[in-house]
């Protein structure tokens, strides 16, 4: 039992020990402050890292980057810094800040930081070591924090832009009132597949649409699993209601679908675009015929 309580005081010493050192710490980097930041943002300068930001843009975030910097090593907690990571990134994602760029930032920093311990504590060794096995735990937490902030945010605008450019490359047209349609372009992977039947079957059931026609003339192939997809999308939209008219199949893509066992006799196809808009037209119940050439009267 004494082995064991004489663990938990060096255990508790020690805690307090790092926790006093911290606080020494924290008060040199707040008395010399002005100092550290100047020369941090001048070093960002020389190493030619946020080029995209101008001198005060990258002093102004240096100095909210040193001051979340030192209240995450004051208090041991890194929400708060976190939370600025990602405003941070928000900001310069869209200027074209790049990953190592953040890296690079926090770790000149973090340099900077030792440097000025280094010359506090030159005279006294020892000090200068618990000094900095203190400061290099908590200094690498930061680091990963702000990369990984960084890194989140990034991955999360690229998938938003992802997201953007499929919507885009499948637009659900309303051409007349209950009809829709839907022409697709380039590869259709599993992700874009079922992101186009959600569009789809929420464009017919907003425009309560009664036929829809799909153009698949600038697909040059799809697998068998995007072919079922596909399948099961003109069933989905019959289920709402709506009739679907597939147009512009390929010889490839109309082998796949026979593979893979689909009855083309109960899949509406049409050659082309145009002779799809007519078979919906003429499903909708409008006359298609040539129009009438007015003579004016004399």
């Amino acid at each position: 039992m004494k082995g064991g309580r004489d663990q938990v005081n060096l255990e508790q010493v020690q805690t307090e020990s790092t926790t006093t050192l911290l606080r020494e710490l924290v008060t040199h980097l707040r008395q010399h402050r002005t100092q550290l930041r100047e020369e941090w943002a001048q070093r960002i300068t020389e190493a030619k890292l946020l080029t995209a930001m101008t001198k005060e843009e990258i002093f102004a975030e240096a100095t909210s980057v040193y001051d979340n910097y030192v209240e995450a090593l004051e208090t041991g907690t890194f929400e708060a810094l976190q939370a600025y990571a990602r405003n941070l990134s928000e900001r310069i994602i869209p200027r074209g800040v790049q990953t190592d760029e953040v890296v690079g930032i926090v770790l000149l920093l973090r340099d900077v930081l030792a440097r000025s311990l280094f010359g506090r504590y030159h005279a006294d060794f020892d000090k200068l070591n618990r000094i900095l096995d203190a400061y290099e735990p908590a200094a690498n937490r930061i680091a990963i924090t702000v990369a990984v902030g960084f890194v989140q945010e990034r991955e999360r605008t690229i998938r938003e832009q992802q997201e953007a450019i499929r919507e885009l490359s499948t637009p659900v047209l309303q051409v007349r009132e209950r009809l829709l349609i839907l022409p697709i372009i380039g590869v259709i992977d599993p992700q874009r597949a079922r992101q186009l039947t959600e569009q789809l079957l929420r464009g017919i059931r907003t425009n309560r649409a009664r036929v829809v026609v799909i153009d698949i003339t600038g697909v040059a192939a799809m697998d068998s699993n995007v072919a079922n997809h596909l399948v099961l999308t003109v069933e989905a939209s019959r289920l709402l209601g709506a009739t679907v008219i597939v147009t512009g199949l390929s010889p490839e893509i109309a082998q796949t679908l026979v593979n893979i066992g689909v009855d083309l006799t109960k899949m509406n196809t049409v050659g082309d675009l145009q002779g799809g808009i007519e078979e919906a037209e003429r499903l909708l119940g409008y006359k298609v015929g040539p129009v009438e050439k007015v003579v004016p009267s004399e």
